[in-house]
């Protein structure tokens, strides 16, 4: 088995038309807070988060997932994976170098099976962060990101093969078959999955609240402010973590979560577990119906980064 290198999930970059607005969404209505910016990108931190930042937004010309970052625990780790990754003859984009962005660092990128930007850091410098205190309903974190693939058992594979990922737990239908793969980088059930979509897009964000009484009322606010709600209040059995989608102002699904499982890697066995049941969606009952408004919104728009990488 190949030795686990990525240490966690780091943020996730989106760029978009709109750039104010989207901006706005993020910071005023979801509850990041800017740390850096410059003309027509900015960099959002989650208070109670150590990470410099964890949702990068750009303004570019069409709607696209930028790159998705992970950590690395040292420089010799990041060069070990970058010597890995070309080795199978995997497309680097950058080769192992100082990085520019907030916090610096040592990383590098490249494309993953399909066509996603994918980044590899290591000796970012912390931010000081702050406990969130009781009933403030912002993130703590940045807790997994979902993606679609047309191809997912291929895109499993690559992670799993590339990144040492582990597969936690599995999504399978009686008509569809399986549907959706939880993958962890450490004891978080998941930090990144993959969903089974017709095109390759980003499924969804997700970020971690301080408790279940923070989580409602994070919900509640943007349900008041008259955010697109795709799905829920409810609690997940894979994960066994609460979860209410919305929708951003271009499209991207992003997800308030909680208590997100923490697994014992030595005796944890994958689950199989059928999304038909409805309480496998939803152990509460009280989300609104998984229906084809739900799977439509989660799909997203067709990527048009693959195989593009990002200018900065």
């Amino acid at each position: 088995m190949t030795r686990r290198l990525i240490t966690h999930l780091r943020h996730v970059d989106l760029a978009v038309p709109d750039f104010a607005r989207q901006q706005a969404f993020y910071t005023a209505m979801w509850g990041l807070t800017e740390v850096a910016a410059d003309t027509g990108i900015t960099f959002l931190a989650a208070e109670g988060s150590p990470e410099q930042y964890v949702v990068r937004i750009r303004q570019a010309a069409d709607k696209r997932l930028d790159l998705i970052a992970f950590g690395a625990a040292t420089p010799a780790d990041v060069d070990t994976l970058a010597g890995r990754l070309a080795h199978d003859g995997v497309a680097l984009i950058t080769e192992p170098a100082a990085m520019d962005t907030p916090g610096g660092g040592y990383g590098f990128r490249f494309f993953d099976i399909d066509g996603r930007t994918v980044e590899i850091s290591a000796d970012v410098q912390t931010r000081t962060h702050r406990r969130v205190e009781q009933r403030e309903s912002i993130p703590v974190r940045l807790s997994h990101v979902v993606v679609n693939s047309p191809d997912p058992t291929a895109t499993v594979a690559f992670y799993d093969k590339h990144l040492a990922f582990a597969l936690s737990d599995t999504l399978t239908h009686p008509h569809l078959g399986d549907v959706m793969w939880f993958m962890r980088c450490n004891t978080w059930h998941h930090s990144l999955a993959i969903a089974r979509g017709p095109h390759v897009a980003l499924h969804h964000a997700s970020f971690e609240l301080r408790g279940i009484d923070e989580f409602m009322r994070g919900s509640g606010r943007l349900l008041r402010a008259g955010v697109e709600k795709v799905w829920g209040p409810g609690r997940h059995t894979a994960g066994d973590n609460t979860f209410s989608y919305f929708i951003d102002p271009h499209g991207n699904t992003v997800e308030y979560t909680t208590e997100l499982e923490q697994l014992d890697e030595d005796t944890w066995h994958p689950h199989l577990y059928d999304f038909s049941d409805p309480s496998v969606a939803d152990q509460w009952g009280t989300a609104n119906p998984m229906n084809e408004f739900v799977a439509k919104q989660s799909f997203n728009d067709p990527d048009r980064g693959l195989f593009i990488a990002p200018p900065c």
